[in-house]
């Protein structure tokens, strides 16, 4: 296959902006759209703090983690935290604007649930101050407001047979943005 320009598709590494769109949904990709990056977003969401727990739970490549790392602290989306002097160790929390892309996270997980034939339940989400389980879009019916991630508990649909220590906290109830640790 090839391109207008007479290259073949795939000779040309992709740039990682949109300079010719002017759109808020471009502007979003990004920051978010590179691979592996809604994925971290994900796991701190589930409350996945520590380098070392992102790595094991994702098997994503040290310096790709790095690099996405940095890039989300740069932009805000998460905060590096310092957690221990000696060595010194870092944690990455959510801030704000990190918690704000809980519906989209969610939400594109349930379309795939919906749409793509390999999607298969994994979890199971309910808002802790009524126990429903959300709808598609993030929003508890019972109570008819879109539920943040501080009062979603998450339960798993099935278990993983991964066996590192985040997969088997992320086998139990819990709730969103509580951390995992060893």
């Amino acid at each position: 296959m090839t391109e207008p320009s007479g290259g073949r598709l795939g000779d040309m590494a992709l740039g990682k902006d949109y300079a010719g769109q002017d759109c808020n949904l471009a502007r979003a990709l990004e920051l978010v759209g590179e691979r592996w990056t809604l994925l971290v977003i994900r796991d701190a969401l589930y409350g996945v703090r520590r380098f070392g727990d992102f790595q094991a739970h994702l098997d994503i490549p040290r310096a790709v983690l790095t690099e996405r790392l940095q890039h989300l602290v740069a932009a805000g989306v998460l905060e590096k935290r310092r957690y221990q002097d000696s060595p010194p160790r870092h944690e990455y929390v959510l801030t704000d604007i990190g918690e704000a892309l809980w519906p989209v996270v969610f939400t594109l997980g349930e379309w795939a649930k919906q749409h793509l034939p390999r999607a298969q339940t994994h979890r199971i989400y309910r808002h802790t101050v009524c126990g429903t389980e959300l709808d598609a879009m993030a929003t508890c019916p019972t109570c008819g407001y879109a539920v943040p991630p501080r009062d979603v508990e998450m339960t798993p649909g099935r278990d993983t047979a991964r066996a590192d220590h985040v997969s088997q906290a992320l086998n139990r109830p819990r709730r969103l943005l509580q951390p995992v640790t060893d």
